[in-house]
């Protein structure tokens, strides 16, 4: 199973580098297009508001916009939401592998609910943590 980090939700729609702009979108469309699930963590769909909502106030984008995109997103990739166990187990990923705590959670995320690949551009990738592969798509 599929996931992918905030970095690549906001690059999908960030227009001041057209080049990961563009391997966003691919990247969006193929994994939208696989057979092999692709989720969304409760974490990811939280930050991407959040910086959303800071574009919003910036008048960057509009709330309909925001609305949409967050919306079209939620029907293309299943939302996982945490457990009790995330916490455990991003405690011993971040001291495991010196992550940030947000990193860890993410990963703890990741790991309770199946995923084996995560994108992202953080955390060094590519990598593993733990049984999960990181993998930039912007390189």
């Amino acid at each position: 199973m599929n996931a992918v980090d905030t970095n690549v939700l906001i690059y999908r729609l960030d227009r001041s580098d057209p080049v990961k702009q563009a391997k966003a979108r691919d990247l969006l469309r193929q994994l939208a297009e696989n057979t092999e699930p692709t989720v969304l963590p409760w974490q990811v769909l939280g930050e991407l508001v959040c910086q959303l909502r800071r574009w919003q106030d910036q008048n960057q984008v509009t709330r309909d916009a925001l609305l949409r995109y967050v919306a079209a997103l939620r029907r293309l990739f299943p939302v996982v939401m945490p457990t009790a166990t995330v916490l455990d187990r991003a405690l011993e990923l971040m001291g495991k592998y010196s992550l940030s705590h947000w990193d860890s959670m993410l990963l703890g995320a990741c790991l309770d609910a199946g995923v084996d690949t995560l994108y992202t551009e953080d955390m060094g990738a590519p990598t593993t943590c733990g049984s999960i592969r990181l993998v930039n798509p912007f390189t």
